[in-house]
């Protein structure tokens, strides 16, 4: 695998990852970061959204600007890499969604005690 392809693989799964933080930050909620731990609020879950998001974004601002000074190149290029960065981010939200099922990462007593709830 070729390290721009790596690199945009490597770049999808950021920006996978940013998305669940960026919204839990939007919607005021505690989410698991490695900043904070499970108990991350919305403050914590935005700045780590935010670095991943910056991070795979400037990932991709490095592939681009090593593809060669002409227009046409870059975008060649990314043609070529398109796919690698959508199978990071693919992988990456798959992986979320089934440990998120089996183990309930994300998911606090309240949550459980919700659903108990809505049985009765």
């Amino acid at each position: 695998m070729s390290t721009s392809r790596t690199r945009s693989f490597i770049a999808g799964v950021l920006v996978a990852n940013s998305a669940p933080h960026l919204a839990t930050a939007a919607a005021g909620r505690q989410h698991l970061t490695p900043l904070g731990g499970r108990q991350s609020g919305p403050g914590i879950n935005a700045i780590w959204g935010a670095l991943n998001l910056a991070a795979g974004v400037a990932l991709l601002a490095k592939g681009r600007r090593g593809a060669g000074a002409q227009r046409g190149a870059a975008s060649a290029r990314w043609t070529d890499d398109l796919p690698s960065f959508e199978t990071g981010y693919l992988v990456f939200a798959a992986w979320m969604a089934i440990s998120e099922r089996l183990m309930k990462t994300n998911h606090g007593t309240s949550g459980r005690q919700n659903r108990a709830q809505r049985r009765r």
